[in-house]
């Protein structure tokens, strides 16, 4: 449980009321995110009151479009989590349903910002839009602030290789296993959880045992094998993280497969997050067992040596 994440509306105290504002998606918590955020704070601290950040679950395209729905680059407790590292002290969480998607431009920042959260201050980004069909804008959130009397800051985006820093940005970078690139632009290395299940056992017969993730809860990376660390209790291991099928075998079946190194327990049923930190290769179909053998050897040696250069 996380402290100071709330739920719905319903659940804010009155320490989450009455301070500065910012709403977004806020999935993936990016650079982006990071400067609205310090902004954010700076407002919080000026009026003395809580730095408040406002996420929305389901994402609106989940209702509106759920076959173009966007996976998700981080749950809502690493998205708190990672919000809450920035600055914000609370972090509110909009239930999102058809009823809430019908509400106008100015019936829901009345709801929402006046009545919710009695904001004294907001923090938006240029490309923010509110109400039914995003019929709102920051010129007309400017106009209502101005007549409620809220403190309105609009914050530039920030521009990395001259694309602005944006989720959808993230996401194409992940699809292509662009994983250092994916991170620059994120606060914390990519985060991918999901339980581990039972695989087919065949990592442990040829002496790389895998921890097979199933049901990720975040979107997956694309097919390679990647360089990442799990934390198990209080510490951190070195892994080397299949994704795609196994072409050696004859596989077809998309497959995430994680060997840790230096550890020999059963993870079979535990939650487990890994952590992305650099792309190894391409996935690839071996002649022999042998040669397999020898190529995660070398995986695993090169799995090290990034893990102790740039794991945080």
């Amino acid at each position: 449980m996380i402290p100071n994440l709330y739920r719905s509306f319903d659940q804010l105290s009155d320490a989450a009321r009455g301070g500065a504002v910012s709403i977004g998606n806020f999935d993936g918590v990016h650079r982006g995110h990071a400067r609205l955020v310090d902004r954010l704070c700076e407002a919080a601290a000026r009026l003395g009151g809580p730095a408040v950040a406002v996420t929305f679950d389901p994402h609106p395209a989940a209702i509106l479009r759920p076959e173009r729905q966007p996976p998700r680059l981080t749950t809502i407790e690493r998205r708190a989590e990672l919000l809450m590292q920035l600055g914000a002290t609370h972090v509110v969480v909009c239930p999102v349903d058809r009823d809430f998607l019908q509400l106008s431009a100015e019936r829901f920042f009345n709801r929402v910002i006046v009545q919710n959260l009695r904001a004294r201050a907001l923090v938006e980004g240029p490309n923010f839009f509110f109400g039914r069909e995003r019929e709102g804008d920051v010129t007309v959130l400017e106009q209502f602030s101005r007549e409620a009397g809220i403190e309105l800051t609009v914050v530039d985006p920030i521009a990395r290789d001259e694309a602005m820093i944006s989720s959808s940005q993230i996401r194409r970078l992940l699809a292509a296993g662009q994983i250092a690139e994916a991170n620059s632009r994120l606060t914390a290395v990519y985060r991918l959880s999901g339980q581990v299940g039972r695989g087919d056992q065949r990592g442990r017969h040829i002496g790389f045992p895998t921890a097979n993730v199933q049901q990720p809860t975040t979107m997956v990376p694309g097919h390679g094998v990647y360089a990442t660390t799990v934390r198990l209790g209080d510490r951190v291991y070195a892994a080397a993280t299949h994704i795609g099928p196994n072409p050696t075998f004859g596989g077809d079946t998309e497959k995430i497969e994680v060997h840790v190194l230096d550890f020999a327990g059963d993870l079979y049923g535990q939650w487990l997050s890994v952590d992305f930190l650099a792309r190894v290769r391409d996935i690839a179909a071996f002649d022999s067992v042998q040669q397999l053998r020898e190529q995660l050897r070398r995986d695993v040696a090169q799995v090290q040596a990034i893990v102790a250069e740039v794991a945080p």
